[in-house]
């Protein structure tokens, strides 16, 4: 998989640094492959956990992605897209086999729970993992497409012409995509606010 040509909004030092380091690893340095896994791994798995809502699959995905990284490192264009763009467009199109291949089984409020934070009590880690497994099941409602659009924009925090580099899409296409997928979680988790929590929101 070769990325596309498209402009990026990412400034030039972040995006050279990212090709310099697979440049780098292609040459032999493995030191630079670890600096770019470290950067990349978390937000590959954490794409792969909201698209799939299974962490043991997420893991597997994320690998995948990476393997096929270093796979082509050496035949990686400088000057097109950038290398998380390219390992955000893997990750979405492994999540999408893996949908398939589980087609029609329904998602589950069991699935992809939150990371428990210590400093807090029981009930509030039941209460966030709760709200997790509510948004994940919400975000298994959506179409590929809006659920993608959601999860890149206000869980990765990417804006919407990394997005659109991702999806290979218009700007224009992620806004509306975006704006129908909020909707449908709104209106998916409007009955479930006192269970979760936000019957004063």
């Amino acid at each position: 998989m070769r990325p596309a040509a498209r402009s990026c909004t990412a400034g030039p030092a972040e995006l050279d640094e990212e090709a310099v380091l697979l440049a780098a690893f292609a040459a032999g340095d493995h030191s630079a492959a670890a600096v770019l896994t470290e950067r990349l791994t978390p937000r590959a798995y954490g794409l792969a956990l909201r698209l799939t809502g299974d962490g043991a699959e997420a893991e597997d995905i994320t690998q995948e992605a990476m393997v096929r990284l270093w796979r082509m490192a050496p035949d990686w264009e400088p000057g097109t897209a950038r290398v998380s763009t390219w390992v955000y467009r893997v990750v979405t199109n492994l999540c999408l086999d893996h949908k398939r291949r589980r087609r029609g089984r329904d998602g589950s409020l069991d699935e992809a729970p939150e990371p428990a934070d210590e400093a807090q009590s029981v009930a509030d880690r039941m209460q966030d993992a709760a709200r997790g497994a509510a948004l994940q099941w919400a975000l298994d409602q959506l179409p590929d497409r809006q659920r993608l659009a959601v999860v890149l924009r206000h869980l990765q925090d990417l804006p919407n012409p990394r997005i659109a580099e991702v999806m290979e899409i218009s700007v224009e296409a992620v806004e509306s995509l975006t704006a129908r997928g909020k909707r449908s979680l709104t209106r998916l988790l409007a009955d479930r606010k006192g269970e979760l929590g936000y019957e004063d929101d």
